[in-house]
């Protein structure tokens, strides 16, 4: 009795295996990283980032100029300088190189925080793209970022292209 059970359940299995492999399943793959470099949207965020932060970068590396100029100035004039003087030169220096190396890292994770935020809108608005493109074309599965992908399953041209559509802005 348990075989006959046993053999009815594998004819049941194997059934369904069949019926699945019948029914053709379509995958897709888009490229992540792809769209982030080739996208018109992630290079306006990208541009925008640039001019967004593009004075306080400048501002940081005349800042860091100045330093290494006052730095390079008191190495040159340290030994004729009395004691007293070099000291206070020395911690003057110290200071607004601990100043710069805030500034620094407060520009840094700004502009990772809005990196960040701009990143989010066009993957946001790419898997709108990519959901589009599945529902109109059929696609069971659209997968990103995989180890191997076989080139006829690449739709990333599709979505970048519809990405840069004047509609999709």
């Amino acid at each position: 009795m348990k075989h006959i059970v046993r053999y009815a359940l594998m004819a049941i299995a194997l059934s369904g295996a069949v019926a699945v492999q019948a029914e053709e399943v379509r995958l897709g793959f888009v490229s992540t990283e792809r769209v982030l470099k080739e996208a018109s949207t992630a290079k306006a965020a990208q541009t925008k980032l640039e001019q967004e932060f593009s004075k306080r970068e400048k501002e940081l590396v005349d800042l860091g100029n100045n330093i290494k100029t006052s730095a390079d100035k008191f190495e040159k004039e340290a030994p004729t300088l009395p004691e007293t003087q070099r000291q206070s030169r020395q911690k003057q220096i110290l200071e607004q190189d601990r100043d710069f190396q805030r500034k620094r890292r407060e520009f840094q994770e700004d502009l990772n925080a809005r990196k960040n935020e701009e990143l989010q809108l066009v993957i946001q608005r790419a898997n709108k793209v990519i959901k589009d493109i599945a529902i109109a074309e059929k696609y069971d599965f659209i997968f990103q970022d995989a180890v191997y992908v076989n080139p006829k399953h690449d739709v990333t041209d599709k979505v970048i292209k519809a990405l840069n559509a004047p509609a999709a802005k």
